[in-house]
This record gives C-alpha cells, structure tokens and sequence, in this order.
C-alpha cells in the first residue's frame, strides 16, 4: 500500500487531537469509544462492543488472511484538561498534564489505515480490537474473548519508545499485598503494649531487594497507609502494595518468593499478623525473530525507512493478555515520549511514520510465510 497522503496525514492529526481532547481515564472510556463508533461506521463498518467495553470491527481483503491491529482508548488518570498543540515540530498538551498519547496515536491511526482500506481495499481483512482498561492490569483484553479473533497474527502500538523498535519479551508480573495487624497502645504511656504494623511494614520494605535487580527483572513497594492520624497511637494496621517484573520466568519466581519471605520475617519479628496475597497480573512472553509478525513487522519498518530493532521491555501491553491467549501479536514502539508524565508528547513525524507502518504492515502481512 501506498505511503500516507498531505490529506491522510492532516486527517489523522485532527483526529488524534479531537481524540486526545476526550478524557478517558481507565473506566471512563465510554465517550472515546462512542467517538471511534462513530468514525468506523461512517467508513462502512459495524463494531461491536463486548461486556467489557471493548470494540471490535471487521473489513474484509481481497486475500484469505486477516491482520490484527490492537490500541486501548483508556488513558492514565489526567491531571489537568487536555489540549493538543504542536510545539517545535511535536504535539503536546497546552496544559500541564499528560497528552494521552499513550495510546490514542494509535487509535488515530488505525482509524485511518481502516479508512484507507475500505475505500481501496486491502490485500489482508482486518480485525481492529479497541481495550478499555489497558492501564490498569490490562483488565480490557485480559476479559475480551480471544476465540472471536480470526486473525492469524497482529500488533499493538504501546511501546513509548522510537519507531522502529520491536517488542520481543516482555515480563510476568506479580502484584503483592500485605495487610499488617499489631495491637494499638498508647504511645506515650504504654509503648511496650502495643505491636508497631507500620515498624513491621518498614522493616519488611527495607529487606526487600527493590528497584532494577538485574537486566530483565525490577521490584517496586508503590503504596503504603497505616496508622491514625494521631502520634500517640502505636499503629495496629498497616498495608502495603508491591510488585515484582521479570522476563526470566526462574528469575521472577525468585524474587516473588524473597519479597514474600521479608514480609512474615518482618511480622514475625514484631509479633504483628501478616495477610499476604500475591496475584499473577500479567504473563511474560519472549518471541522467536522467525515468528510471522516478527518478520512482517520488520519487513514493513524497513520499508518505511526505519532500521528496526528487537528489544526486551520492562512493560505490559495488550500484547500480553493476547498472547496469553494463544493470539501471536507483537508490540510495536509508537514513538510517544514520557508516557503518563506531564511533558507527554510525541513528534508529527512519529505520529506519520506510525501510520505508515501500519499501512505497510497490511502488505507484508499479505505474503509472510505463517510456517
């Protein structure tokens, strides 16, 4: 297929404004979902909407094989309304807070390859699945049923990294909960009464291996809350929220078992109770650079001028939750900077060359070896 027009590329700009200005923080993605409803119906097709929330829409190729192309509408939550502008050649909010770049670049510009190929048509059908959710545990494609995909392989746009990079591992990730129970006291007359849940909390994060462990595998204590807003109460509750990533499956277990170990060494020591629970939010993968999107992809970023690249990544994406689910789907960077930070942005050029890869991805899909 033919690189993007002046008049694909301005389209695709008003539509990633129009749909950036839309808040959609995760659970709320109603009103971005009843806009992307409107754009595909009026190319033509009719979406359909699961439980969740998610959409997926149809358009028919000319050949046997349909492609698969995944964006989520969700966004982290924005701190301050959202206002598209473009600043020294790259688009960013007006206002101090995040763009929604992440991933509604990607959401433009698969409502425009999908326009392109209902007007031309196409070599390959397509399938476009939009989550809700992603930001959250990827809770949208983790509830959507992957047995109505007929796709033979796709792709998510969700790394914010340059364009040309390709996803081929990403980590297993488990979320730790640990619900500290002392015995309050008063602290100024009868400390020696009371069992400190915050003191068993402290001591617990301070023997946990935390932060970048090695190349492939990080921990993190993100949340704390105890205590009374009173100093002269010894605390009796205590509660703390962990995770732990890794693309080693060994590697990951590990460390699990040793954040685990710190937490009921740590209760034991202060005599408080520990209710730990540990939850298997995201399941890793790595991919053979001979797997059909893998190849595909690298052909079409070629194609595009882009020297492409395979990386490992410290983050989740839909990809996950698909492969997890027995589809072969490939994360591809989609060129967004400081992704949920105010500052977010990403360059018209990236925005472009994402569209263009998309388009070229359609033909490489068309005549990939599937063996």
């Amino acid at each position: 297929m033919r690189p993007a027009s002046a008049a694909e590329k301005a389209r695709l700009a008003d539509t990633f404004a129009e749909l950036c200005r839309i808040r959609s923080p995760s659970g709320q993605e109603a009103a971005c979902a009843e806009r992307v409803v409107a754009e595909l119906r009026r190319i033509g097709t009719a979406p359909e909407a699961d439980e969740a929330g998610n959409l997926l829409a149809r358009l028919p190729g000319r050949g046997e094989r349909t492609l698969l192309l995944c964006a989520h509408m969700d966004t982290v939550h924005p701190a301050a309304p959202i206002e598209p502008v473009v600043v020294d050649d790259g688009w960013e909010n007006a206002n101090e807070g995040i763009l929604g770049a992440d991933n509604k670049a990607a959401v433009a510009v698969m409502l425009e390859v999908a326009r392109r190929c209902a007007v031309e048509g196409a070599p390959v059908g397509l399938e476009l699945l939009f989550t809700v959710q992603e930001e959250v545990g990827l809770r949208g494609a983790e509830a959507f049923d992957a047995s109505r995909l007929r796709a033979d392989f796709g792709y998510v746009f969700d790394h914010a990294s340059p364009v040309g990079e390709v996803v081929v591992a990403s980590p297993t990730l488990y979320r730790i909960a640990a619900d500290f129970h002392g015995k309050a006291a008063h602290a100024g007359l009868r400390p020696e009464d009371g069992r400190s849940a915050i003191r068993a909390a402290a001591q617990a994060i301070a023997a946990m291996p935390l932060g970048r462990l090695d190349e492939q595998t990080t921990a993190n204590v993100g949340f704390v809350e105890g205590g009374v807003e009173s100093t002269n109460v010894v605390p009796e509750r205590c509660r703390l929220l962990a995770e732990a990533r890794s693309v080693d499956a060994d590697r990951i277990e590990e460390v699990v078992s040793r954040l685990v170990d710190a937490l009921h060494d740590a209760a034991t020591d202060v005599e408080c109770d520990v209710d730990v629970v540990v939850e298997k939010q995201v399941t890793g993968y790595r991919q053979r650079p001979s797997l059909p999107g893998v190849a595909a992809a690298e052909a079409a970023l070629g194609a595009c001028g882009y020297a492409p690249r395979r990386i490992a990544t410290g983050g989740a994406s839909d990809a996950n939750a698909l492969e997890a689910a027995g589809v072969h789907c490939v994360n591809l960077a989609n060129g967004t900077e400081r992704n949920h930070e105010p500052g977010e942005r990403v360059s018209v050029a990236a925005l472009e060359g994402m569209l263009d890869v998309a388009l070229a991805l359609v033909d490489e899909a068309a005549g990939v070896s599937l063996s």
